[in-house]
């Protein structure tokens, strides 16, 4: 069955809903029959990366608040993550434009890499303080994952995977959505936001049973043999 995530490397509650999904899905009985799939989603396309930028200048400036407002819901953002085992150092996040790193995501997703290269682009915005949006920074983090140096640069310094982002966001808007984390499951059932886990769990029971009613496994009638296992027994 599949799970689509649309979400942005710079959402705080991304970070969060991606570790209660997960948790969810960790005591799920048929977890290993969920394919999941991340999808691009941009909070502030036209947003100018700037490293000097303070996290909580720039949401009182993108919101309106006072410094005293944007620092209060920052720190309440901070505990929230906390609860589900993440470490946000939100003083050190880099203000910075997700396009390029959205691109970068897609090109790990060309390699199998989709959901580790989401973990690390959100571990380097909101625990690490990187910037996002250099290229050396994604060149790096795509090294970790086993990914061809050469192949990361020249993707990022070309219009490669632009678009691939596109898509994401057009079938965003073609959906209704209007704001990330967004969970799409069996092309059937949505979640919006950073649920509980209970919520969670409750929609990938009921979308995965919907699931396998439409796509039962097939039933074999076996006339037994000599074979070879996988123990290695013959």
């Amino acid at each position: 069955m599949k799970v689509e995530i649309w979400s942005d490397v710079m959402c705080p509650f991304c970070y969060i809903g991606k570790r209660r999904f997960e948790n969810a899905l960790q005591h799920f009985e048929h977890k290993d029959e969920v394919e999941i799939e991340w999808k691009s989603f941009q909070l502030n396309p036209d947003l100018v990366t700037n490293p000097d930028l303070n996290i909580n200048q720039y949401l009182a400036d993108v919101k309106g608040f006072t410094l005293d407002h944007a620092q209060q819901i920052n720190d309440h953002v901070t505990q929230m993550a906390a609860e589900v085992g993440l470490t946000y150092n939100l003083d050190k996040a880099v203000v910075a434009n997700s396009f390029n790193a959205h691109r970068f995501s897609h090109l790990a997703k060309k390699h199998g890499l989709g959901v580790e290269a989401e973990e690390q682009l959100f571990k380097a915005y909101f625990t690490d303080g990187k910037n996002i949006d250099d290229e050396d920074t994604l060149i790096d983090l795509g090294k970790e994952l086993g990914l061809d140096a050469a192949e990361i640069k020249q993707a990022l310094e070309s219009n490669a995977y632009a678009d691939e982002v596109k898509d994401d966001i057009d079938t965003a808007q073609y959906l209704g959505i209007r704001g990330v984390p967004f969970f799409v499951l069996n092309n059937k059932y949505a979640i919006s936001g950073a649920q509980a886990v209970p919520v969670f769990e409750e929609t990938l029971e009921k979308a995965f049973s919907e699931w396998q009613k439409e796509n039962p496994k097939p039933k074999l009638e076996i006339i037994e043999g000599e074979s070879c296992g996988p123990d290695g027994n013959c």
